[in-house]
């Protein structure tokens, strides 16, 4: 597991990135798993363009951010770079609209009257290719939104129902803990309802996106397809978890 740094200066930041993926090819390695089938999503919430373009310009193209608004402020400094932008946090159904037009992916869906609103936003703006969207399933986290197990198949079913979004596949955040291996059997568990979903949908959903700094390794061995790493590679800021 990668320490847990103060905030990192810009100049700092590509070894940041540098350390991340060399955790990321050992636990592949130790997966028996290609490197290339694990995206890094590197977390930039909190943290200003000017701290995101050094990663950017290091090679990082994936990044997750928390809210509409805060990455509102910061798309005008690097829309124009190279990097996909991956909602990662709770999206409010007023914010829908606006999040279909700025990101790449909504990876927290979490019902269906939010999928219907992204589904009309994207038709509004005539958008030639449908939005990637995951949907988030609650996984006992009790600060955490997301679709309770039971009723993943349903939401899954509708969703597929809309041509303007692109389902494909699962996020969850399992409740916190300092030993991986204790949360390990959550990221066994999303594995196991992708698979079942699968089944069930009669298609492929290629997306398990789980694992965070303090515990990608475990994810990692469990089928992860894209971690979400901030802390471990930006740093800390003060009055801010990290992820």
């Amino acid at each position: 597991m990668i320490s847990d740094p103060l905030f990192r200066p810009a100049a700092q930041l590509p070894a940041g990135l540098s350390a991340v993926e060399q955790e990321i090819a050992r636990a592949c390695k130790e997966a028996r798993r290609n490197r290339s089938s694990v995206t890094l999503v590197a977390v930039s919430k909190t943290f200003d363009a000017d701290v995101i373009t050094p990663v950017i310009e290091a090679g990082q193209r994936v990044f997750g951010e928390n809210r509409v608004q805060e990455w509102e402020g910061k798309f005008r400094d690097v829309s124009d770079l190279p990097a996909q932008w991956h909602l990662i946090g709770h999206l409010q159904s007023n914010k829908a609209a606006k999040a279909a037009k700025l990101f790449h992916s909504i990876d927290s869906l979490h019902d269906f009257p939010l999928a219907q609103r992204l589904d009309r936003a994207r038709a509004e703006m005539n958008a030639t290719e449908p939005l990637r969207v995951l949907i988030e399933v609650h996984m006992g986290e009790e600060t955490k939104s997301g679709v309770a197990e039971e009723d993943l198949p349903e939401l899954s079913e509708k969703i597929l129902s809309l041509s303007r979004l692109n389902f494909a596949g699962l996020m969850a955040i399992p409740p916190y803990h300092d030993d991986p291996e204790t949360v390990r059997p959550y990221f066994a568990k999303l594995r196991e309802l992708r698979d079942s979903l699968e089944r069930g949908l009669g298609r492929k959903l290629s997306v398990l996106s789980m694992g965070m700094s303090h515990d990608f390794e475990a994810a990692i061995a469990e089928g992860a397809t894209e971690v979400r790493v901030g802390t471990a590679l930006f740093g800390t800021r003060a009055g801010y978890p990290g992820i």
